[in-house]
């Protein structure tokens, strides 16, 4: 490897140049030419060679600085997804299965938008303009003051947005996006690695929010590289099963907001609809208590949700039993039989097992394996809970119950919603309201033998 060319620097102008001199031929300046460094000592093609950048303004973390302002769409469920509504210079990325309501819920968001006095573009690269106004004219959108464009050209996208300055612009989507340096197809890795970059770049620089829809996998992930999550600030997934009515829009990253808070949509014929309270929209088909039905007290990011967990067990004919679980990970599954079989003394060899979460809801916290014991052996023993219970509580492999967090907040919305007693592990820091009564277990044994009657 060849060494690097040395390079001389003024101290008082920052010229530079390849031999040493008394006097500065920039700025004149006398004995203030010192030898410099090179940044990189690589090859001059691969590496950044001698040339310097500008000096960085440093701080320290004392430095106050306000928080940023936000517009609020009048959205409740979005603008409480989004940390309390949308912040300037962001970039947002939104994924969802095909037909889940990506588009409707972001052109009534638009729509929402413009009416607070936000300028928004909605440019669609999947359909044409027709569709989209179709579409404005079914929600009821038509006179929202929505800027529309149809195109893919990142090159002429960006030169709009320059254009017109927005507040809002709505990309659909960034895998239909395609760039000029880049020499493979529209929805390659390297399309939309370049289009997002260039698109976030653009965001800061400008103070325009972006929002880009992202296609997913079937394993239910954005498409594409996973930096393309890293580089924006706030990534929303948008849930729901096609024979719910439900929609969950979920924050798993939110550099503004807290993650893994849920909005909760209706999906009706005007378009989708926010609701305000989900436990009492989850819990509205409960009917007569049934064996194999629990109620969990659960925490969705800051809000307190309630949800029944619903078991079916029924003697297997195949000689390796069915485990179905749908709305909770399989693995827990498996963990709870096993605790059951192998610190109750309660087997399911014999049995085929299926657990749903009613609603289309996707629990994903360890609080929810007491109520999915509860449901398996309240379905296994054909005897119902009582009604007016609900249950939460991690059970650990010993089968010792674990505390949870956030438990005075279970049971506020738990009796908001006329359940009057409650099931929570010993140490629990209850700080009950009045009216709830509350059961402490230490573990499963004791809460079997007390609910089931065995041991």
């Amino acid at each position: 490897m060849a060494k690097p060319s040395t390079v001389f620097t003024c101290t008082a102008c920052g010229a530079t140049q390849t031999k040493w001199s008394g006097r500065c031929e920039a700025c004149g300046a006398w004995n203030t030419i010192v030898e410099d460094v090179p940044l990189s000592a690589g090859p001059a093609k691969k590496s950044l060679g001698p040339a310097r950048g500008r000096r960085l303004a440093l701080s320290d973390l004392a430095t106050s600085e306000p928080e940023p302002p936000r517009a609020a769409s009048g959205l409740g469920e979005f603008d409480r997804v989004l940390g309390g509504g949308l912040v300037p210079a962001s970039a947002i990325l939104v994924g969802g299965d095909p037909g889940i309501g990506k588009s409707t819920l972001l052109l009534q968001a638009a729509a929402a938008f413009a009416n607070q006095g936000l300028k928004c573009l909605y440019i669609s690269g999947e359909e044409a303009s027709a569709q989209v106004r179709m579409r404005a004219r079914r929600l009821g959108l038509a006179e929202a003051p929505v800027k529309l464009a149809t195109e893919t050209d990142l090159r002429a996208i960006l030169t709009t947005l320059e254009a017109e300055k927005p507040d809002l612009a709505i990309i659909d989507s960034i895998q239909t996006l395609w760039a000029d340096m880049v020499d493979s197809a529209p929805g390659s890795v390297a399309q939309v690695r370049a289009s997002a970059h260039e698109l976030t770049v653009f965001a800061k620089r400008h103070g325009t929010a972006v929002m880009l829809v992202g296609h997913v996998t079937k394993e239910g992930q954005i498409a594409g590289p996973r930096v393309v999550e890293h580089m924006v600030d706030t990534v929303l997934y948008f849930e729901g099963e096609r024979g719910h009515q439900f929609r969950i829009l979920r924050s798993v990253k939110n550099r503004f907001g807290p993650a893994d808070e849920i909005g909760v949509f209706e999906m009706t014929g005007g378009g989708l609809a926010e609701v305000a309270n989900p436990s009492a929209l989850f819990l509205s088909e409960r009917g007569t208590p049934a064996p194999g039905a629990a109620v969990f007290a659960g925490i969705e990011g800051t809000r307190p949700v309630l949800t029944e967990i619903q078991a079916l067990v029924a003697p297997s004919p195949l000689g390796t039993p069915r485990r179905s679980a749908v709305g909770l990970d399989a693995g827990r599954l498996s963990t709870t039989l096993a605790v059951l079989e192998a610190r109750c003394g309660i087997p399911f060899a014999g049995f085929d097992v299926y657990l749903n979460v009613a609603g289309g809801l996707k629990v994903t916290e360890p609080a929810a394996d007491l109520a999915v014991a509860a449901a398996l052996l309240s379905a296994r023993e054909d005897v119902a809970l009582p009604p007016d219970c609900v249950l939460f509580g991690e059970i650990s492999l010993s089968g010792a119950l674990r505390p949870v967090a956030q438990t005075e907040n279970r049971l506020k919305e738990a009796l908001k919603l006329g359940f009057s007693s409650a099931i929570a592990p010993e140490r629990s820091k209850l700080g009950a309201p009045g009216g709830m009564k509350v059961r402490q277990m230490p573990d499963l044994t004791a809460f079997v033998g007390e609910i089931f009657g065995a041991g």
